[in-house]
């Protein structure tokens, strides 16, 4: 057995087949990829790890399982997962992953190949598990995949908690030990074995799920609530926003210009990657400018509803051509302007199931705080057009004129007023 000291959750106790997970490449890897990525520009301490944060989520599930009563073959696969469950991610996170999508195919979660070869397919071999249906319950297949790949997962509980540590946040405080104790594993949501409401039965009945045991609604809505707060100021920041913006444009530019595959991006750690756009002269300006945190500045800032729908469905040859015209409006170099579309909000946490007078329920069907939610987040929502200091009026205007924005709706030149925000600092 193997014990660890964690900033969060004290000692940590790995042994069976995560202890002899831990010293594998694949996983020691995770020491050099950081968690939020380019949070750290904003919050200093924000600097932990894949590696920490897997030990955590191994921590949780291994709870969660002696909860369940889960034992044996299926308890050591899923304490597998949830040690592997991340050696997936490319360099700084979940930043350039759009990117390696489009040019392989594959998501952080596509792990199949990595745990069939090498060191951790001889472990997991050795310990008689197969990788397939180990990378299986990484992608959320299985029947007690729910554990680290669902709605209530102990991943989501690990970083939350974590996250908000480290950036010294206070909002993404959540009670990880009563998450843990009141999961409970029912077998046929819908089925004669559990009774559900009529709107469950329609969303898939028969399906095995885990729930929150009864009295637990605002257990669950406590984790909402966390992921809500953190957003904006954390995981959607501005100057975080940028700064993956700048990252994602410079290993772009990293593919284009060099022999690098983005089956090998991919497989970098934060370390390698940053010196590798250094090393590109195609890409050596936006290494310097993320090195030296001589950022663009927001020329747009734009919400939801100010946006048209045919930018919020552009698909990323539509971005680029945008990029282009929005430059060629306001005369600047095309590499001076960055367009920056997040996805559409979201709120998976929301399907969470809970137990309520003995029914299980949707999160969504039962609490009010869920709607108000999902109204605040589409309020924090925005789109960013980025450019150098000196251009962001130009481009303001460029780009307000190209997407079919109402100027008088948009934060332009934005740092002029707020000069004392961290947009400064």
């Amino acid at each position: 057995m193997t014990t660890v000291k964690d900033t969060v959750h004290d000692h940590i106790e790995i042994d069976g087949v995560a202890a002899a997970l831990l010293d594998t490449p694949a996983v020691q890897r995770l020491r050099h990829v950081k968690q939020l990525g380019t949070v750290q520009l904003v919050y200093p301490s924000a600097n932990h790890t894949r590696f920490e944060h897997s030990l955590g989520v191994y921590h949780l599930a291994r709870q969660a399982l002696d909860g369940l009563g889960i034992e044996g073959r299926q308890a050591d696969r899923i304490e597998a997962a949830a040690m592997l469950h991340d050696v997936g991610h490319g360099p700084f996170s979940h930043n350039l992953e759009s990117l390696t999508h489009r040019r392989t195919g594959k998501y952080h979660d596509d792990v199949a190949e990595l745990l069939e070869g090498g060191e951790v397919g001889e472990v997991l071999r050795e310990h008689d598990l197969d990788p397939a249906r180990v990378a299986g319950v990484v992608a959320g297949e299985g029947k007690y995949a729910g554990l680290v790949s669902g709605e209530l997962d102990v991943d989501r509980m690990d970083y939350l908690v974590r996250d908000a540590y480290h950036t010294g946040v206070p909002y993404g405080t959540i009670d990880t030990e009563r998450f843990v104790r009141e999961l409970t594993f029912v077998e046929g949501i819908g089925g004669d074995a559990e009774r559900a409401s009529d709107a469950d039965r329609a969303d898939g009945a028969g399906s095995p799920a885990l729930v929150l045991d009864e009295g637990n609604v605002q257990t669950a809505e406590s984790l909402l609530l966390a992921r809500a707060l953190m957003n904006p100021v954390v995981y959607t920041h501005h100057v975080a926003r940028i700064s993956k913006a700048t990252l994602r444009r410079a290993a772009a530019g990293l593919l284009d210009a060099t022999a690098t595959t983005a089956a090998e991006l991919r497989r970098m750690d934060d370390h390698d990657f940053l010196a590798a756009i250094r090393g590109c002269s195609a890409t050596a300006e936006l290494s310097r400018r993320y090195d030296e945190r001589d950022l663009y500045k927001r020329a747009v800032w734009a919400e939801h509803g100010d946006v048209p729908e045919r930018v919020h469905d552009a698909d990323h040859a539509t971005e680029l051509a945008l990029e282009r015209e929005i430059a060629e409006e306001a005369d600047v170099a095309r590499e001076d302007v960055i367009l920056d579309v997040p996805p559409e909000p979201s709120m998976r946490e929301s399907t969470a199931r809970v137990t309520v007078n003995g029914e299980v329920r949707r999160l969504e069907r039962q609490s009010p705080l869920v709607s108000a939610l999902r109204v605040a987040q589409r309020n924090q929502w925005r789109l960013g057009v980025y450019a150098p200091d000196s251009a962001t009026d130009r481009v303001g205007r460029a780009a307000a004129e190209v997407l079919g924005l109402d100027p008088d709706a948009l934060v332009i030149e934005v740092r002029k007023a707020i000069s004392t925000t961290l947009d400064e600092f």
